[in-house]
């Protein structure tokens, strides 16, 4: 059974930082790309960081320079570091672990975790 688990959301003062992380199990973790999104309320869910198998990184212009994306394939767990968090960070992250074969498309979701900037 597969399983995406987040964990580390909260509320933080702007400028503070945070550190999510995704437990996965179920599926061959090391050869997925991972992915953090994002949806605030009334928007639509948006790329903001991704790691490919090989480390290849990826990251949406509204946080590069603030938000790392790393993984740790012998614990089968992907995190965000968000440093310096605005207000317009405030969404639900969520995790996402993708793999292309072929024809095929692999793609698994977690819940969600919040995340809320404010003041």
């Amino acid at each position: 059974q597969v399983q995406l688990v987040e964990s580390g959301g909260g509320l933080v003062q702007p400028g503070g930082s945070l550190r999510l992380s995704c437990a996965a199990s179920g599926f061959t973790f090391s050869i997925y790309a991972m992915s953090w999104y994002r949806q605030a309320p009334g928007k639509e869910r948006e790329l903001v960081a991704a790691i490919r198998s090989g480390a290849y990184t990826y990251y949406a212009d509204s946080v590069k320079g603030r938000f790392t994306i790393s993984r740790d394939n012998a614990k089968n767990t992907v995190y965000l570091q968000m440093n310096s968090l605005k207000p317009e960070d405030t969404a639900m992250y969520y995790c996402n672990a993708h793999k292309r074969v072929l024809t095929n498309e692999y793609d698994y979701w977690g819940q969600g975790t919040q995340v809320t900037v404010s003041s």
